[in-house]
This record gives C-alpha cells, structure tokens and sequence, in this order.
C-alpha cells in the first residue's frame, strides 16, 4: 500500500509536466519541403531560402526574409522581381538589407539572429512591373551573408507557389545585372 502512494504522487508529476511540455504550433512558412524541378526553371542550386512569418492567405503585416547567402562578389543592388499574379502588396518604407545573422545552415537561424541592419540609399517598389529594386548605401563586400527583411507584407487573396526572382548588381564599369537565384514562396492554402 505505501508503494502505490509514491508511485501515484510520481505518475501525476510526470502526467503534468508531460501536458506542459507540448509544443505550440507554429504557423510560419520556410523553404520548400518537396518540390519537383524540370526544364528551365531553377534547379536545387539556384533555389534561394526563406522564412515567412506566417505565410497565409490575404495576410496583413507578413514579413519575409528572403536570404541571398554569401556571394562572390560585392552588391551594390539588388533586384527582386515577382510574378504578376501575386496580388500582394509590398511597402518600400518597409524593405531592410541584413547582413550576418546565419551563421549555420539552419533555416531557422534567420529568426532568431536577425543580423545587422545595412543603412539603404534607395528602396522602391514597382507594381506595375512586379519589381523591387534596393541599392545599399554602400557596397557589400563579398563573402558576407545577406538577405532582404520585408515587413507589413499583404499576402495575396489565394494561396499558391510564387517565383521571386533575385539578381545582383556588382560595383565596376559595366553596370550588369546577374541572376543569382530564385526564392519559391509557398502560401498556404486556406
């Protein structure tokens, strides 16, 4: 009989801490779990990663973190176009470039170290040609990370897979345009 009055004290502790230690859901979005690739589209190399706070449909005040990684080269602007139908909005006022802030490969590692805000010459938004164009105040040199912050996102009204477009610019005589990948956003369905 005292067995059975310790061991129920014990089993109702771990019954308790066992309810508390259930993990939230989280509704973000990240990269792609299982995507096919065929033609001419970006193959695994050139698919870029990113994090979307919440990733659902007609959204207000999302916020993408769309990494670039480490380049080869220095950036001195970077291009972002995006397909035109992704009825989303996007606001210039609310664009930041980071750097650092992923020093391992965890996808998740964007969020927890945000890295270094870079000050910005220029950030605008053009709708009507789905592009975005930021211009670093100055060059960023080669071999740092960095990715693109965008806050108060409207996501568009239906859910789907939208191809976002990333090319660099690099500072020297020929101002040319260099593609360097593609992120694919997945927004949920509802």
């Amino acid at each position: 009989m005292a067995v059975q009055t310790r061991i129920f004290p014990l089993a109702l502790a771990v019954g308790c801490l066992a309810t508390v230690a259930v993990p939230v859901v989280v509704y973000a979005q990240s990269n792609p779990g299982f995507t096919f690739n065929w033609g001419d589209g970006p193959s695994g190399k050139q698919q870029l990663r990113y994090y979307l706070e919440y990733g659902t449909p007609g959204f207000m005040n999302d916020r993408y973190w769309l990494r670039l990684g480490k380049q080869n080269v220095a950036i001195n602007r970077i291009n972002i176009t995006y397909p035109d139908y992704f009825d989303g909005h996007f606001n210039a006022k609310s664009i930041e470039l980071r750097t650092g802030g992923t020093s391992n490969n965890s996808l998740f590692s964007l969020r927890r170290d945000p890295g270094e805000v870079m000050p910005l010459a220029e950030a605008t938004v053009d709708q009507d040609n789905r592009v975005i164009d930021i211009i670093p105040a100055e060059p960023i040199p080669a071999g740092k990370d960095v990715q693109v912050v965008i806050s108060n996102v409207r996501n568009p009204q239906v859910g789907g897979m939208y191809y976002f477009n990333a090319r660099i610019g690099s500072p020297g005589d020929i101002p040319l345009m260099r593609y360097i990948g593609t992120w694919i956003l997945s927004i949920a369905r509802n």
